[in-house]
């Protein structure tokens, strides 16, 4: 048995997974958690309008970051890797990012390609279901991009056949188009137009007539279900492998549009950090649920809280 250690830093999130790997009796790595958490950073906070990581975003992060490497020697994990998302790609002075992570982490951030990012997350998201409701469509929806990827599980190895991920995510769109306190119509409009335009990036290189079964993961999709399913606070055991129907989903994204921010903050099933930002993920989780169903006749989004950290720590176990 090994102890690892994963973080994924994205644009909104930066999260932690130690885990201690043995091996299945088919050779696959297995996980049990030892310890998992999430801090809301906004890392990517106005990259989209500067290009420029913002000082207190930089802060946010190593504040983040030095309570984490203090888990991870507590723990004993044996081996690190921390990967860096879309916010890291786009920056212009991500140096500042890379020095402040090798000082307070000891070890370097690597910044992946948007399609490793998505194998990561459907390698991470499909090891909990049976390999016969394949093929899968896995989608993450961060706070600067959404990852698409179509794959299958052939015993306990997750193939991937096609991934793009694509640069719209709950940060950005909200930043670009939801500027209002509730967004006025006109702006709900201009970020489903948006978003659209860049989505169909995603469908036109990953194919996803056929797939039967959509696994949805990640902060935005797992606070939509938390939402959808009713729960007075957030519960990991009960949102995981949930089921929500295209149309429940559709109910959810238009609440969430429909409300103020002060509204949305009284909600104790959404994570403060994602106040700002869930209705823009709301709204992309909603036109991917249509393009799924008139693509691929899926009705229903199948939730996991496994996702691309599950596959870092996979890939280095």
């Amino acid at each position: 048995m090994s102890r690892v250690a994963a973080i994924d830093c994205g644009t909104n999130s930066i999260r932690l997974l130690v885990a201690d790997v043995t091996t299945g009796s088919d050779g696959a790595p297995v996980l049990r958690d030892v310890h998992r958490e999430t801090r809301i950073v906004r890392l990517g906070q106005g990259v989209d309008a500067t290009g420029m990581l913002a000082p207190e975003a930089l802060e946010r992060t190593r504040a983040a970051l030095v309570d984490y490497a203090a888990v991870i020697r507590r723990k004993g994990a044996e081996r690190v890797r921390m990967v860096a998302t879309s916010a890291m790609r786009d920056a212009r002075n991500r140096e500042e990012f890379f020095a402040m992570v090798r000082e307070t982490l000891g070890v370097d951030a690597e910044v992946i390609s948007g399609d490793e990012e998505a194998a990561l997350a459907f390698t991470g998201a499909v090891g909990d279901l049976d390999p016969d409701d394949g093929p899968f469509v896995v989608t993450d929806v961060g706070g600067g991009s959404t990852e698409l990827v179509v794959g299958t599980l052939e015993g306990a190895e997750a193939i991937v056949r096609a991934a793009r991920s694509v640069d719209v995510g709950s940060v950005r769109i909200t930043e670009r188009c939801l500027l209002s306190d509730p967004p006025t119509p006109e702006e709900v409009a201009q970020a489903c137009e948006v978003a659209v335009g860049i989505l169909d990036e995603a469908f036109d290189a990953v194919p996803v007539e056929g797939v039967r079964t959509w696994v949805g993961v990640a902060g935005t999709i797992t606070t939509l279900a938390a939402v959808a399913l009713g729960l007075p606070e957030y519960d990991p055991e009960a949102v995981h492998l949930s089921r929500i129907s295209r149309e429940r989903l559709h109910e959810v994204a238009e609440e969430l549009l429909g409300m103020s921010r002060e509204e949305r903050a009284a909600h104790k099933a959404i994570d403060p950090g994602r106040i700002d930002v869930i209705g823009g993920g709301a709204l992309i989780v909603d036109l991917l649920a249509r393009e799924l169903h008139d693509r691929a006749g899926v009705t229903e989004l199948v939730v996991s809280e496994h996702d691309i950290l599950d596959g870092i720590a996979r890939s280095i176990a």
